[in-house]
Parts: structure tokens; sequence; C-alpha cells
């Protein structure tokens, strides 16, 4: 591992090209299914088996342009930093970034593009187009960047066989639809058809990768920017969910090796959440042991959901104050990243937010929070 600047970056974002699935996906047997770029009346956009992708936008590169809020209505208009390897490591040198964890943009931040397809061919082949032209044109550009695989969603024996495969070629973490109940009619996360998926995670040493906004429900408002806007707002808070569902549903409790990634999380309602729910935990230490409701009986928790979190879990942050958490979730649980190049990346004044953000911690505390939590999760 080779440092220059002292920061991987946790959780960023590759633009997928146009040609991505085009090329790579067989037109007889797929025909006009195949993810891509439509041009309708001089606006282009994503279409994927006759239905939208992104809220109808092109791409999401808003911390590369002048105006970081411009609807871009061509994909000529998209900066070549967003989709050139090239490109973007000279982004990453003028922040101060050594190295890049990569999640997906127009395949979902958590994966969930092709979540709805009921076409078990269909949704494999465009996850494993991803995946090689990940490997193929990201990972091969450049060490810096760390690729991450997405997975068909159903059933679990093709999500298993798929990230063995892409382990195999060099992935290095598993990004997964958080709440994959919300996409098709499968079984709740809890439930044993899941277990062979969290299990492999666990064999291979890959963290189990859960970006907030993969399965978030739109707000409710009059006009579609102010909708957008709220979301953004919540998006970090979006994670509550995700840390309750696995830590209360016993994934975590079962598999005590596998380690969790919240992306895009940020860090202060963490603490908070996670009182709450450990203090439900202990209340009279109903949910400590195993309970009888109804005339059933429910397994107990050996574990709280803070004890759970210091034991598996990382929270990942890039605009919010370190110090006052540290000591709460534990300084080797808390990840950095920029969040390139979406609108609210810290790119380009990344240092200075560091430095704002991390002010307060010790010398090893701010190496394990900007570096060394990373390298140890991503095997650099």
């Amino acid at each position: 591992m080779n440092l220059k600047f002292g920061l991987v970056s946790t959780d960023d974002h590759v633009q997928e090209p146009p040609d991505l699935w085009t090329s790579r996906l067989s037109k007889r047997q797929f025909g006009d299914r195949i993810p891509r770029l439509e041009r309708t009346d001089g606006i282009d956009h994503w279409v994927l088996d006759g239905r939208a992708l992104m809220d109808g936008a092109i791409a999401r590169p808003g911390a590369l342009m002048g105006d970081r809020n411009a609807e871009l209505t061509r994909w000529d208009e998209v900066p070549a930093a967003a989709y050139v390897p090239a490109e973007r490591l000279n982004i990453m040198d003028a922040g101060g970034i050594d190295y890049s964890v990569l999640y997906p943009t127009v395949a979902g931040a958590a994966g969930e593009a092709f979540a709805h397809l009921e076409d078990p061919e269909l949704e494999l082949a465009c996850v494993q187009a991803y995946n090689d032209w990940l490997i193929e044109e990201w990972a091969a550009a450049s060490e810096r960047f760390i690729p991450q695989c997405i997975v068909p969603l159903w059933p679990p024996e093709a999500a298993v066989a798929e990230i063995r495969r892409a382990v195999a070629k060099g992935h290095r973490g598993v990004v997964f639809p958080g709440v994959p109940m919300e996409f098709r009619a499968v079984p709740f996360v809890g439930e044993p058809e899941w277990e062979s998926v969290w299990a492999v995670c666990e064999e291979l040493d890959v963290p189990l990768c859960l970006h907030a906004g993969g399965s978030r429900q739109a707000p409710h408002a009059p006009t579609h920017a102010l909708a957008e806007a709220i979301a953004d707002v919540m998006l970090p808070v979006n994670s509550s969910t995700l840390v309750t569902l696995y830590m209360m549903s016993r994934v975590a409790l079962r598999h005590e090796r596998l380690r969790f990634v919240f992306a895009e999380s940020a860090l202060s309602w963490g603490m908070i959440h996670l009182e709450w729910t450990s203090h439900q935990f202990e209340v009279d230490g109903v949910l400590h042991e195993p309970w009888t409701f109804d005339g059933v009986t429910h397994e107990g928790y050996e574990m709280t959901p803070i004890e759970m979190f210091r034991r598996q879990c990382y929270f990942n942050g890039w605009f919010d104050a370190v110090a006052p958490y540290a000591n709460y979730f534990g300084a080797d649980h808390i990840l950095w990243s920029t969040n390139l190049p979406m609108a609210n990346s810290s790119w380009p004044r990344t240092q200075e937010t560091i430095e704002r953000c991390l002010r307060d911690l010790s010398g090893e505390a701010r190496d394990q929070v900007l570096w060394k939590n990373a390298a140890s999760l991503y095997k650099l």
C-alpha cells in the first residue's frame, strides 16, 4: 500500500458509460430490454426494460460542475472525470485522495436498479456486465481504484455464485440493496433463505456494503425538486432502517465475522439511534432473553445493538465532526470518504473538510478513520 496523502475514500461512485450494457449483452437475446441511453425530444435518459432509471437523470457529477444543481440533458455535457478512470485519478490527486472505493450510479447506489427485474437471465447479465466492466476498465487502470461487486437479488444461489465469481476477479466488497423485500416478493432478510449470502461474505472475508438511499421511499412533496431536496437531506438518516434491520433480524448476531459498511451514513444520528435501540433491547431484560408473546416463543439477543456495532460494523462520514462520536462508536469503526462525484461531495475542499471535521482527534484515531480501517477492511 502506497500512501501519498493519507486518505482512503470509502464511498465514491463511478458513472457508467452509455455502451456499458449495449456492448456486453446479447441484442439477439434481450433486444430493447438492455440498459441504455435513449434520446427523446433532444434529452438523454437511461432506460431498462421499458422503465426509466435514475429518475430520468443522465449522470450525477455535481461536484465536478460549476453549478452543482445543474440538470444535464445530453451525455456530452457529462464531465469526463465522472466516467474516465485517468481523468478521475487527476481529480483524486487534486483532492488528496490515495485510494477510492467504488459504488455504482446507474446500477443504483446500492446496486438496486436491477432488483425489479423478474427475468433472472437479464438480471444476471446486467449484473455481470457491470462487475466485469468495473474490473476491466477501472481496477485495471490503477490499483488506487477498489472495486466492489453488485449481485442479482434472487435467487440466493445466483447471488452466491456471482459473489464468488466477482471476488475471484478482484472485487473487494459486496454492494447489496439493504431491503430486498421492497423490490420483489422475496423473504425477509432474517429468514433462512438468505443465510448462504451472508455466509459466503464471511467465508471470503469481504464486507457487506449497504449504501444509504438504495431502498429509500420517495418523500411526499408538491414538486419533484422539493421531493428530491428532502430525500437528499434525509439520505444518511435512512441508514437507521438498515442498522436496525440487520441487528434485530439477528443477521449480525448469527454471523459475527460478517462486516457491515453503512455507506454514506454520516455519524451524528447514529449515536442517538444506537442508544435508543440498545435501550429498547435492555428494558426489563425483555429482549435480551427469550420471550413469549401470543403463545409464540421468540429468541433473545445475546448482545445489544451497540455491542454488535462495535464488533463488526462501520459508519462512513464525510462532512460531520468525528471527535464527539469517536469514543462512542470507536475510532476503529469509522470510515471517511469524499463521495465523488456527487453534488454533496467535499471535493475540491476535501483536505480543508478533513481538517475541520477531524480536529481534536489523536494522531492514531485520525489515521484509523482516514485510512487504517479501510486498509484492513479492503486488504490494501
